[in-house]
């Protein structure tokens, strides 16, 4: 009988000791699956975001790309701030800079969210139930968007551009544009017929006065030969003209020319005041009395001369004796 009570006893201690393993294997998975560690030390902290972007509580928070913790909870701050207070924690005994940031980025292509860190350069750390700084990084479609949307823009320009070309193109090809193009290429055809002939005509020139332009060539190089021979000469030549005009530049050429307008002035002066009569040169030039009265008077002298001449006892009438009286 005492043995049956011990063996029940032994029975029940060994359910109970089961029962309680099976429930904190229990508790511990399922704490597992919501991300908690019941065997490491957890620290709380905060980030505030406008837009969580889709982050729920259990999502992971990594640093450098390892798991330190979970997104604990998700909520506004008040029913008048629709700002979202993030609590997370943080498994591990980490360091981590004041001016960290919290960041939450898309973790897979089907765009779960996370939560990183990134790590700042401050001396101070954070404490716990700290708040870090906060930002929101684009998702996937967003990145792919970001990227696709100048190239689907410049397509669309080229599109356009390529559509008004076109269009340009089929009103220039028209029927007269043929034509017109037609006489163009056909004309272009004359022109270099035209040109083919006058490159004929210039070898054919070419050919028939090589020797004359050989002689001309041996006459050039004759020319610059003697240039190079009486090269000093030439020198010499240059330096008097040079000598010349220094000489020229240091005379008084400017007050001799002076000099020459003033007195080309003076005789003006004069000749306008004899054409004007004035004086006794421009009497006797414009008065034809006083010339006559000048020739009549020379008539007279003459006269007297001649009279003079053949009668100077008329004139030269004295003595030796009333001389000496």
């Amino acid at each position: 009988m005492q043995q049956k009570k011990q063996l029940k006893l032994t029975r029940e201690i060994k359910i109970g000791i089961v029962f309680v393993i099976t429930l904190s294997l229990f508790i511990w998975g399922f704490n597992f699956l919501k991300s908690k560690d019941l065997f490491t030390s957890q620290t709380e902290y905060y980030a505030i975001y406008h837009n969580v972007a889709g982050l729920v509580p259990s999502n992971p928070v990594n640093l450098n790309g390892v798991k330190i913790g979970y997104i604990k909870d998700v909520s506004f701050i008040s029913k008048d701030n629709p700002s979202i207070r993030v609590k997370f924690i943080i498994n591990t005994n980490i360091n981590i800079p004041k001016n960290s940031i919290a960041s939450i980025y898309s973790s897979d292509l089907m765009g779960s969210k996370a939560m990183q860190i990134l790590l700042g350069n401050s001396t101070d750390n954070i404490k716990p139930g700290d708040t870090l700084t906060s930002n929101v990084e684009g998702d996937l479609k967003e990145e792919i968007n970001k990227q696709v949307l100048p190239l689907k823009l410049k397509a669309e320009n080229m599109m356009g551009s390529i559509d008004s070309a076109l269009t340009t193109i089929r009103l220039v090809f028209n029927e007269n544009t043929r034509y017109n193009l037609a006489k163009s290429f056909e004309n272009i055809k004359i022109s270099l017929d035209n040109i083919k002939n006058t490159t004929f005509n210039v070898d054919t020139l070419v050919s028939t006065q090589k020797n004359r332009f050989t002689l001309i060539l041996g006459n050039i190089e004759s020319i610059t030969r003697n240039i190079k021979n009486n090269n000093e000469k030439i020198t010499t030549v240059i330096n008097n003209f040079a000598s010349i005009s220094d000489t020229l530049a240091k005379s008084k050429i400017n007050q001799t020319i002076a000099n020459t307008n003033q007195v080309m002035t003076n005789v003006n002066t004069i000749l306008s005041k004899i054409d004007k009569g004035e004086g006794t040169l421009g009497q006797l030039i414009n008065n034809d009395s006083l010339y006559n009265k000048l020739t009549n008077a020379s008539k007279d002298l003459d006269l007297l001369i001649v009279d003079i001449k053949q009668h100077p006892d008329r004139y030269l009438n004295f003595s030796i004796f009333n001389f000496r009286k």
